[in-house]
């Protein structure tokens, strides 16, 4: 089973072209690195789906913290 994880895109750190980029996600305020490359549209400010590292999706707000929540509910530590 795989587990991807909600977090808000904060800063793009690093910006090679217009699809290799790297950015520090929050996840509840725990900060991550995290490559953009599959999510070439993120913005700061936006909510990602992150699995192992790498963002593979765009989500709303509201997704993200039901998300989370049900997260918290099953005892996962983030």
């Amino acid at each position: 089973m795989c587990l991807a994880v909600p977090g808000r895109l904060e800063k793009v750190t690093i910006e090679l072209d217009e699809t290799f980029r790297i950015g520090n996600v929050s996840f509840e305020g725990i900060i991550k690195e995290v490559n953009l490359a599959l999510v070439p549209e993120a913005e700061v400010g936006d909510y990602l789906l992150v699995h192992v590292g790498a963002a593979i999706g765009i989500i709303d707000e509201a997704e993200a913290k039901r998300t989370m929540e049900v997260l918290k509910q099953m005892g996962e530590e983030i």
